[in-house]
Order: structure tokens, then sequence, then C-alpha cells
């Protein structure tokens, strides 16, 4: 309600009324006020900053890999114990046995003191540079699928495998040579310039003996070997205590028993205790699978073991090298963020795997993208990724790993901001809409446009393009969900050309579902950026309109009939954003055949032989009409020609009409009907002079409806007049069975309902008084009539209740397009002045 505030000023109420949301869809011809993304449904989860969470803000899962660096964690306690106590013996041995007493100890204990020493040398030799050798193993992808980290450790079989004089891979490479003449593309799919560190051979002449990725297999069993031997020995000493007898008066002897059981013993248990570590390992590693277990987990596929080892190798070395905590702080996500940015391919492969498992996985995803996001390192490396074109196996991995997590980050609102404000990030996206198509231009060379071209075509051969092109579109239409992403759009070069291109139906047509679904995609797009408000969505607007496909393709689009009718719904869209601008409207208003398109689809009623009834239309045919039917709307505003070209089309007048009795189109009809009458000129009085046979129908409607078809039944109501005299107005009104005194007290209390401005009617109270204003001047008579019942009252509470909604005819968003030539309060003042009350 209207109230006064304490500074005297006036509260104005914008009337909504959210009833009626439930009753007709929204159109351009209401306000629309800006709201976050909504939901989008292209796979099933929202999008958007405001939308719900794709999972659960708080994940209800644990990760994965902490079962790794817990083990990693508890090994190295065992390796540090052990270590510890080797260091202790050592120099128990160095400084008391054979440094204090080395010449008062028996031959024996001196030499198996030696023995054990040297065993344990080596065995601490070859533990400091086994983790080295274990990680050296895992940087090549070639080991994923042919050994595993049971076949590593625990069988004598992995031992012979490793001095074989060939390897499997290598016997497979050899004969590849044979057949082809040159190497085979490796899993890179390219010729190395540099050694990968798995497959160096240390020693010449010596073939792939000493090949670097099994060199962590020998210092593992010699490792074993040496433990073993140093129980032994120990053990035997111990139980035989057989170090020398002592004579009365050796004081150099006293206590060298009790020292060499403190080394022996000292040496046991140093030796026990990495046996327990490594038994722990080969139990929980060989019997109960623990990698294999968390690498099922984590859903990472059988390459995956390779990605699992590294975690799990890098978390053990940080777990032994520094503070046995470091590894817990390690997470599979950062990871495989630290590798997506290295140089190495193999690395970067591991980190797209990674992340593509963890960002398409239920349980991981909203925590992965979360973190991903936060990271501008990470989001350029993946963009930059976008524009890999290299045509190998793992290039393209990585590329649609790449656009895919691009695709993800995209449905955030937070993250999609951050996208498109990345520096070359628009033509990286476009990037991914390279289709391989490649038409000579005039004057080029013919030979080596022929020859262009075939490269072209290999190079597109070898790549899925439709599987990128779709991701393009994808990214594409979240980044357009977010108005702020559409000048970007449009300022990038080639951009919007390339997406219109995917709205071609082709040559043969929509033959497959990648072709539907990417000219879906495409069409999302457009019309997503034309809808786009304020001076950014009429740059945009011109731009796509501009481009000599657009029309055209849609046309073919509207044509395809009925067995697309989505796409048909968004290309209708995509002409009635266009429509609202001038240029736009007479370009397609121009295009031929495109009124009578709209038209037949506004008509459309499948309809089936005699005597059977036809099928009652579904939602999906009745969106489609009332998408036509707005855009025919549009364009008839303000634009005679396009009024005559809609006029030119077979008893068009006749079937509008006809359609105000039907209620999926009276709507729609009407506003078209009012358009044409109210812009397509005098020299077109004649073709419309048939819209009165419809003024029963308006005029019931008047009496009895509500909402929007109230305010385009009185609209057209008010055109109709001009068709009629007073004489047959009243005789229409009297036909349908309303008294002029009922019709005029409805009109005031209409005025009455809606005593503010309405959201959803904004033109409701014009209609009102433009249609008293005709009736006061056919027939003076109606003067006195409007005055007893009250007119005067509900003018002069407009007049203090105007605002700028009830101005426009249009809006993009909440901006008024296309005013009003006359202004609400001269209507008001006009009405006034005929009753004498100015």
């Amino acid at each position: 309600m209207e109230g006064e505030l304490g500074d005297g000023s006036v509260r104005l109420q914008i009337m909504e009324q959210p009833s009626e949301a439930s009753i007709y869809m929204s159109t351009l011809f209401e306000p629309q006020r800006e709201t976050p993304p909504s939901c989008d449904g292209d796979d099933g989860h929202p999008r958007g900053g405001s939308c719900p969470s794709m999972y659960s803000c708080h994940d209800t899962y644990e990760a994965p890999e902490k079962k790794l660096t817990l083990f990693a964690l508890r090994l190295a306690i065992l390796e540090k114990a052990a270590s510890g106590l080797g260091a202790l013996g050592f120099i128990w041995a160095t400084v008391v046995l054979l440094g204090g007493f080395a010449i008062t100890l028996e031959k024996k204990d001196f030499w198996f003191i030696t023995v054990i020493l040297l065993i344990e040398g080596t065995r601490i030799f070859s533990r400091s540079h086994e983790l080295e050798w274990q990680q050296q193993a895992t940087w090549s992808l070639a080991d994923a699928g042919r050994s595993s980290f049971r076949a590593l450790k625990s069988s004598f079989r992995s031992l012979r495998l490793a001095f074989r004089p060939f390897s499997i891979d290598s016997a497979r490479i050899a004969s590849d040579v044979c057949k082809t003449g040159e190497p085979p593309r490796g899993v890179l799919g390219r010729r190395r310039r540099t050694w990968q560190s798995a497959d160096v051979p240390l020693l010449p002449y010596a073939g792939w003996v000493f090949l670097s990725r099994n060199i962590s297999r020998v210092f593992y069993w010699l490792q074993l070997l040496s433990a073993s031997a140093c129980v032994s020995l120990s053990l035997m000493r111990l139980i035989e205590q057989d170090f020398g007898a002592v004579r009365a008066g050796d004081t150099d002897k006293t206590n060298r028993k009790s020292a060499l059981n403190i080394f022996y013993g000292l040496a046991l248990a140093e030796a026990l205790m990495f046996l327990a570590e490594k038994a722990f390992w080969e139990y929980k590693a060989s019997h109960q699978r623990l990698l294999e277990r968390v690498n099922a987990e984590c859903q990472l596929g059988p390459s995956g073991m390779v990605s699992i080892k590294r975690f799990f190798y890098d978390a053990y070395s940080r777990c032994v090298n520094g503070s046995i905590f470091d590894g817990l702080k390690m997470d599979l996500v950062a990871f495989a963020e630290q590798l997506l940015v290295s140089s190495s391919r193999d690395e970067q492969l591991i980190g797209a795997r990674i992340l593509i498992s963890f960002a398409t996985s239920r349980p991981f995803a909203d925590s992965t993208l979360r973190k991903i996001g936060t990271s501008t390192a990470v989001i350029e490396r993946l963009i930059d990724m976008l524009n890999w074109k290299n045509a190998n196996p793992a290039e393209e991995e990585i590329r649609r790993s790449a656009a895919t997590i691009v695709s993800k980050l995209a449905g955030k609102k937070q993250n999609a901001l951050r996208l498109a404000g990345i520096p070359g990030a628009m033509e990286s996206i476009s990037s991914l809409l390279y289709t391989g198509r490649s038409v000579p231009r005039p004057g080029e060379i013919c030979g080596a446009a022929v020859h262009a071209a075939a490269a072209a075509e290999d190079r597109a051969s070898c790549y899925d393009l439709s599987a990128f092109n779709l991701l393009g579109l994808l990214i594409l239409k979240k980044l357009a969900h977010d108005h702020d992403n559409g000048d970007k759009m449009g300022n990038a070069r080639g951009l919007l050309d390339r997406i219109i291109d995917f709205t071609s139906m082709g040559n043969n047509g929509l033959r497959t579902e990648s072709q539907i679904k990417a000219v879906k995609r495409s069409l999302q797009v457009v019309k997503m950026l034309a809808s786009t408000t304020g001076h950014t969505g009429r740059a945009l607007r011109q731009e796509i309109s501009e481009i000599v496909f657009t029309v055209s393709n849609i046309r073919e689009i509207l044509r395809c009939g009925e067995q697309h009718m989505e796409l048909q719904k968004l290309g209708i869209g995509i002409l009635t954003s266009l429509a609202m601008d001038d240029e736009g409207r007479e370009r397609i208003g121009s295009t031929g055949g495109m009124i009578r398109e709209l038209l037949r689809i506004f008509f459309f009623r499948p309809t089936t032989p005699a005597p059977a009834p036809a099928p009652a239309p579904d939602k999906e045919e009745n969106a489609v009409t009332t998408e036509a039917g707005e855009a025919l709307s549009m364009l008839a505003l303000e634009s005679r020609r396009n009024c005559e070209r809609i006029l030119k089309q077979t008893d068009v007048v006749e079937r509008l009409v006809a359609a105000l009795d039907e209620p999926a189109l009276r709507i729609d009809a009407s506003r078209i009907l009012h358009n044409l009458c109210a812009y397509a000129g005098s020299q077109c009085y004649l073709r419309l002079r048939p819209v009165t046979h419809g003024i029963t129908t308006v005029l019931n409607a008047i009496m009895v409806e509500k909402s929007k078809l109230l305010e385009v039944s009185l609209g057209l109501t008010s055109q109709m007049c001009k068709f009629m005299s007073a004489e047959e107005f009243s005789g229409r009104l009297y036909k349908s069975g309303i008294s002029e005194s009922d019709f005029v007290i409805n009109l005031i209390r209409i005025l009455n309902k809606y005593n503010h401005p309405s959201v959803k009617v904004p033109r409701i109270r014009r209609f009102v008084i433009e249609l008293a204003i005709w009736m006061m001047r056919a027939d003076s008579n109606k003067i006195k009539l409007f005055i007893s019942s009250g007119m005067e009252k509900e003018l002069r509470s407009v007049s203090e209740t105007t605002s700028e909604l009830e101005c426009f005819n249009v809006f993009s968003g909440s901006v008024g397009l296309s005013p009003h030539d006359v202004s609400l309060c001269s209507l008001v003042d006009t009405a006034l002045l005929l009753m004498g009350k100015s």
C-alpha cells in the first residue's frame, strides 16, 4: 500500500502476484529481475553460485589416500627404528669392539663382526638408494599394466624377469620396427629427444640387464639377503657364547663377553626390525593388496596403479627423509596438481588422470573442484592444455581431461569468473571448436590448398573432434549463464562465428546423437548470449544477427520437422531475442520463408485421419507454439514491414481470430493481433477488418479472466475498436450478454485491483485507460457513466502511482526497450480532460 514517510516522501509499492507464475511462463513482455543462474540440465547437476552444491558441501567420504599415508607413516617408524639400532650397533662395533678391543678379540669374533658390518653397510647402502630407484621406476607410464606392486616385491619370478636380456616391450618395439621401418609411437605418441629414467642402460654392452627400472628390485633382494645373513650370524654367536676364556689378571678381557653380546643383540634387533618392516610391507601390499584397493576406491582404473604407487613412494620418502608426519600432509588432489603443472608429459598425464577421476566422481567432485578452483596456476595450465592439438594418444587424453575439468569448473559461478578472466581463456576454449574442415580461399594455389586440406583432414582423423567440440560448447554454455562473461565471449576473435557454425544442420541433416547434441548446445549458447541484458546484450545481439548464417541456419532448423522440437524451441527463442532490436527484427523478417515457418509452427496441431480424434498437444508442443507466438509478436512490434509480411500470408487474420478460442494460443494470438492493428498502418485496414469477428471472445475474457489473459484482451479490444463504430461496439456488448454499465464498472474494478504497477501485467492499466478514452470519444453519453461509476478517483490514483515499469513494450531483464509513444500520465490527463475534470 501507499504510505507517507516521516520526511514527506511517498513510497510506491510494485504489486506482484506469485500465483500467476504457475499459470503462464514469463516472457520478454514482462520485466525480469536479475537472478542467479539456475540449475542446468545438461549433466543433471546444478550449477551457479546460488544453486545447491553439486554434492554435499561437507564430504561424508574418507579420502582413500589416507590409508596410504598412514601406511607410509607406520613403515617410516619401523624404518627409522631399524636405522637407529643399526647406527647404534655400528658405533658400538667401531668404537667399543674394533676400536677398543681389536687385539683382545678372538679371530672368529673379529671376522664375524667384520662380515656383519660389511653386510649391514651393504644393506644400508641398498636401503638408502632403493626408494630413489622405486620412484624412478614410477616415472614412466610404460610400466602401467605390465608389473604390479606385488610382482615387484613378492616373488622370485620378478627377480628373474629383471635379468632377462630383453623385456617384453623391447621385443614388441623391435617387431614394430621390422614391420614399419621406423620406431612406433610410444605412450606419448612422439619420438623422444631425451632418455626416460626408467629405460636407461646403466652399463655398456650389458643389454637390458642393468636397466634402471630393474635396479630397485636388485636392491630389494640384496637387503633381504643382508638382513637374513645378519640374523643368522648374530643368532649363531649369541647361542654359541664361545668368546674365549678369560684368565686371571686379563683386565682387558673382563667386559669382552658383555660387549660382544650387546653388539650381536643390536645387530639381531636391527635385522629383525627391518624384516618386520618388510613383512608388514608385504602383508599390506601383497596380501591385503592395499594399493589395489585404494586405486579401486579412487576409481582411477587400470592405469591408476602408476599414480597410486608414485603417490605412495613420495609420501613414504617424505616420512623417511623428514619428519614421520610429513607424509600425512599429502593428498592426491594436491599431488595431481603438482604433476599437472610440471614440464613432463608423463607427469602431466598422471596428474590429469587423477584430477579427471576425482572431478567426475560423486563422492569427491565437490571438494576436488573447490580445491582446483582456488589455484590460479592449475587453472592457467588447464586453459593452456586446451590448445594442444598434437595427434598422439597422451596429449589427446590430457587435453580431453583438461576440457572436462574446465567444464566442471565452469559450473560454479566463482570459478567461471576466474576462468573467463584469464588472458586468452576464450581463445583457448575456442580451439576446442575446431572441426577440421578446410575450404580453400579464392586465388589460392590449387596444389597447396589441396595439400593443406589433406593435412588438416589427416590430423582430424586422428582425433575425436566431436568430443572436443561438445566439451567446448558445454564450457561456453556454462560460462554464458553469467552475463559478465558475455562481453568476453563476444570480443574473442572468431568465437561467435564458430558457435554459429555448429547451428548448421549440414547437407545430410542431423544423423547422429553427437550432431544433435552439438546443435542443441550451440543454440543454447547463442540464446544465452542473445538474451544478455544491458549494453553488452545489445552489442552481442548485433554481432550475432550480423553473422549471415545465423538466421538462415535457424530457418533450416524450423524446417526440420517436429522430430526436433527442442531445437526448434531454442532457435525460435534466439529469434525472439534478436527481434528486440530494430536491425535484428528487419533481418529476420526479410529472410525468405521465416515468417511463414513461424506461423506454421504457431498454428501447428497434429491431426489423424477421421474418425479418430486429433491427439491433444503435449507440453513440448505447447512450449514450441508459445515461443513461435512470442517471436511473431516481437517481429510485428513497431515494424510496419513485418506486419505487412505477416498479413500477406493466406487467411492469417482469420486463423489468428480463431486461435483466440484455443487456450494454448489465445495469449500470443491476442498479442500478434494487437501489434498488427497498432503498427501495420492504414494501408492494411481492409486486411485487418476481420479482426472484429473475435470481439465477443475478448469481451467475455475481460469480464471473467485475470492476469496476462486479461491484460492482452484489454489491449486487443482497445485496438479492435479502431475498426468499429460506437453503435457496433454497443451491439457486440449486447450480443455478448454484457451491459454497458457492467462493462464500465468492470474496467474501474480492474483499475482498483491493480492500484499499483504490476510486474506480471505492466500494461494492464494503460490498456484500460486507452479503452475508456475510445469509449468516451466514440460516444459522449459514456462520459457520464464513467463519472458516476467513480472513474475520476481511480484515474487520479493511477496518476499518483505511475512508474517507468509502465512505459515500455518489452524488457531485457529489468531494462525497458521500445518505449510507448504516449506516456501513461498523458493518457490519464486525456481521460480526465474528456470527463471535464482536468
